[in-house]
């Protein structure tokens, strides 16, 4: 990859590792339905000035649903009732292992040696961190939630599995059409029309400022540089950087909430992160031919 490429990798999962710290600030200006609507509609305004993605209404509606209504919904409830910025970005990255589960069961996909083995050690880093649900901030609910979250955003990616290649900034603003409604929805039906307006009507500068990280620098520009840098690079190349959302996640939560996590916390997400490496790295193969001498 170009050094600017490499640049524009890093910057993007930078501004989605700090997301998961604003989405906590958002929190506290908006209830988490409500601010998981206020996410998507400025973005769905991008919709009519980009091409409609090749795919289906079907898929299209599917995708919405599971990776922007229910993924987002679960995993701000999640972050609002009990699960720490920091902790909630690497045990939302389970999601790359229940993939592997789903695309086995549904699409018929037979794991791999690697696949199954850093799954197995995921898993592992998983159960510790269940283990100290009740303690340090984190409720067993805001646990399931946003493993919930991490389910529904597998869902999402065995939707795109039959999908045509797309251009991700196009893609998402299409998508952003259909959260929105459902999502007020659900907030009016669940979190009432008082808080609602006392939110609406009592903004402030961070909450404000919450919303348009979300919007600008999460959304618009992360999926614009990541699609950037898929339609230049081959997947392989580019998806090992996601790797370094959860890290930019915890660091952050660290810098900014003075977030702590224990010795077992501490093992846990290591074991996550050590899972996601070893699926997501790119393999060596063993007695490979060296290139010719010239």
């Amino acid at each position: 990859m170009k050094p600017k490429d490499i640049l524009l990798a890093l910057v993007v999962v930078a501004l989605w590792g700090g997301n998961f710290v604003v989405i906590r600030v958002g929190l506290d200006s908006f209830p988490p339905l409500l601010l998981a609507a206020l996410r998507f509609v400025p973005v769905a305004m991008l919709a009519p000035f980009l091409p409609r993605p090749d795919m289906s209404w079907k898929r299209l509606v599917s995708l919405g649903l599971a990776w922007f209504v229910a993924q987002f919904s679960l995993l701000f409830l999640g972050m609002a009732v009990g699960m720490p910025p920091g902790l909630a970005s690497v045990v939302l990255q389970f999601q790359a292992f229940i993939t592997i589960a789903v695309a086995a069961l549904v699409l018929g996909e037979k794991p791999g040696l690697r696949q199954v083995a850093g799954s197995l050690v995921a898993l592992a880093g998983l159960g510790l961190i269940g283990l100290t649900a009740g303690s340090g901030g984190v409720t067993l609910a805001g646990f399931l939630l946003i493993l919930g979250a991490a389910m529904f955003w597998s869902m999402g990616n065995i939707l795109m599995r039959g999908a045509k290649k797309v251009d991700m900034l196009g893609l998402i603003a299409w998508l952003s059409l259909i959260p929105p409604l459902p999502l007020l929805g659900l907030s009016w039906a669940f979190e009432g029309q008082e808080r609602i307006v006392q939110a609406l009507t009592h903004l402030n500068v961070y909450g404000v400022g919450a919303v348009l990280y979300l919007t600008v620098f999460a959304t618009i520009i992360g999926y614009g540089g990541w699609g950037k840098l898929l339609n230049t690079y081959p997947a392989g190349t580019v998806a090992p950087f996601s790797l370094l959302i959860p890290v930019f996640g915890a660091v952050c939560a660290r810098l900014a909430m003075g977030e702590t996590f224990g010795p077992r916390r501490m093992a846990g997400m290591a074991l996550i992160l050590a899972g996601l490496a070893v699926v997501a790295l790119p393999g060596f193969k063993r007695g490979a031919a060296k290139p010719a001498k010239q």
